[in-house]
């Protein structure tokens, strides 16, 4: 061992216990057991860890050698790992236990409701659970520690999985469940709960009931049932902040006393009825913050909307109809826009301006520019008319900003502002690298000799 190495270890060993403790904290539990081959100092240091991080998944290329090899690879060295990470571990009271496994093996199975146990017995705060398996041990829905608990669970059929009878979670903050087909079981039994995530199936058959006093933020992905646009989600959710909808709107939405809501998403991507954007806009109109992807239907005035975010592709109309509706706007973020049919419109319609960009908008965020005629013209118009306009931030792939293509930046700082005290700004816009990772089978019990 070189001397510099030795140096760092010694600086390393001579911080307190519970300083490393930190630290190893925060890597997976894989990595924090091999530091014990450091040296004698390091050995038992990782027994003090308050998170156990487990991941038994792999992302990967189409090579059948990959493949095999994670399929019968080391399924037991895998449970003998995590049975002497529990076993070993010395803190009284567990922070985190996650336990990731994507790859069904009938030995694994079978152990990790005793894992889960274990956990447990370590008065575990978070739980975050991703297994394919049909069923948990019943002491995770009594735990009097739990804060937090993440619950995706596969069955080998493509089932869903179900709440037991007896729940009762009395310090649970933050639930966030995926393939649960009786998610309203949680009803009463979460007396502190603030944060739900959960699926709704929608169907003509039942309606969708949430009832849970203490809920500030709410998550839906609405799963497309046998509905036909008959069927309700009624939330009694008087203490709500925020609420986010996903996946497809097929049902109605009845809310009681909204008057708390801030902010709402919608990302649904597709409404088997038109009437339903109507249905759900109107019931969201008194918000300041809005997120959304997609709406075809006409739209109701939002009264204190200072906030909003279009993700997706808009077209001309579509935006001009939404700063129309927004008297109050103050800032407007953007993902594509497809200006097309701006050309379409009649000369006197296009030079009518939106209230919001006479007196209230300070700020426009265009996240995704490419640079072209349709992102140009969006420019021209907004920042031909926005008569307060303080800030325009594009956030533009790296080729159009480099020295190489300098003709886009000095475009857009060509055009006539209606504000005098705007200023434009460039970001580069990075896309995330794609994702190929390969699962290290190394012999997860070595570290333990």
């Amino acid at each position: 061992m070189s001397s510099s190495t030795e140096n760092v270890d010694d600086m390393l060993s001579m911080l307190p216990e519970d300083i490393l403790s930190r630290i190893l904290s925060l890597m997976p539990t894989k990595l924090a057991v091999r530091t014990s081959v450091l040296s004698k100092r390091w050995r038992y240091t990782w027994t003090s860890v308050t998170n156990l991080d487990i991941d038994y998944t792999r992302y990967h290329r189409s090579n059948e050698k990959i493949i095999k090899k994670f399929v019968d690879g080391n399924e037991g060295n895998f449970i003998k790992f995590v049975d002497r990470a529990l076993k070993y571990c010395r803190t009284s009271h567990v922070k985190l236990f996650r336990l990731h496994v994507s790859n069904y093996h009938h030995a694994i199975g079978s152990s990790v409701s005793n894992w889960i146990d274990s956990a447990v017995r370590l008065n575990v705060r978070e739980l975050d659970i991703c297994v394919i398996q049909y069923e948990l041990p019943l002491s995770v829905f009594t735990c009097n520690t739990l804060t937090s608990l993440r619950l995706e669970l596969s069955a080998c059929d493509f089932g869903g999985w179900e709440f037991p009878s007896t729940i009762y979670l009395p310090c649970l903050k933050t639930l966030d469940i995926v393939g649960c087909n009786n998610p309203q079981a949680i009803h009463g039994c979460c007396p502190v709960l603030e944060s739900l995530s959960l699926e709704v199936s929608c169907n003509d058959e039942q309606d969708f009931v949430l009832n849970i006093p203490t809920l500030k933020w709410l998550k839906l992905i609405c799963r497309s049932g046998s509905s036909n646009g008959n069927s309700k989600i009624m939330l009694r959710v008087p203490k709500l902040e925020y609420l986010f909808v996903d996946g497809v709107l097929c049902s109605f939405f009845e809310m009681e006393d909204v008057s708390s809501l801030v902010g709402a998403s919608i990302a649904c991507w597709h409404s088997k009825f038109d009437f339903l954007w109507a249905d759900i806009l109107n019931k969201l109109s008194g918000v300041q913050n809005l997120s959304i992807e997609n709406f075809t239907s006409p739209l109701p005035i939002f009264p204190n909307m200072k906030q909003l975010e279009l993700t997706g592709t808009w077209r001309h109309g579509q935006i001009t109809q939404f700063l129309e509706s927004c008297p109050e706007l103050k800032i407007l973020i953007i993902d594509f826009v497809d200006w097309r049919d701006f050309k379409k419109q009649k000369p006197e319609k296009s030079m009518l301006i939106p209230a919001c960009m006479q007196t209230n908008l300070t700020t426009i965020k265009f996240s995704k520019c490419d640079g072209d005629t349709c992102d140009m013209k969006f420019l021209e118009y907004m920042l031909g008319n926005a008569q307060v306009l303080k800030t325009v931030t594009i956030f533009a792939q790296e080729n159009l900003l480099i020295e190489e293509d300098p003709c886009f930046c000095a475009q857009v700082l060509k055009i006539p502002r209606a504000s005098p005290h705007c200023e434009i700004r460039f970001r580069t816009r990075k896309l995330p690298p794609p994702q190929e990772f390969e699962y290290d089978d190394t012999d997860e019990a070595e570290a333990f000799y």
